[in-house]
């Protein structure tokens, strides 16, 4: 995303929403590295839930994530 990511209107709504709610992050480290959230059922359930920044502060839902937990099956041994 580099340099046009603080061109993006979501990237500065993100900003602002974080800031307002207290965080402060310390700024160093990578920052142009966006992340992401899987996750993973046991043996062939394969991926459960895939979420992939598509901009920077692009947050996962954090239900979907707990929906997604519930559905990973106990692999037999």
């Amino acid at each position: 995303m580099m340099l046009s990511g603080f061109f993006r209107l979501g990237v500065w709504q993100n900003f602002f929403r974080a800031w307002r709610s207290g965080y402060s992050g310390n700024l160093e480290g990578e920052g142009f590295t966006l992340g992401g959230v899987y996750v993973i059922g046991a043996g062939r359930q394969g991926v459960l839930l895939e979420h992939r920044e598509k901009e920077f502060g692009d947050k996962v839902s954090l239900p979907a994530v707990l929906e997604a937990a519930e559905k990973i099956k106990p692999q037999a041994s």
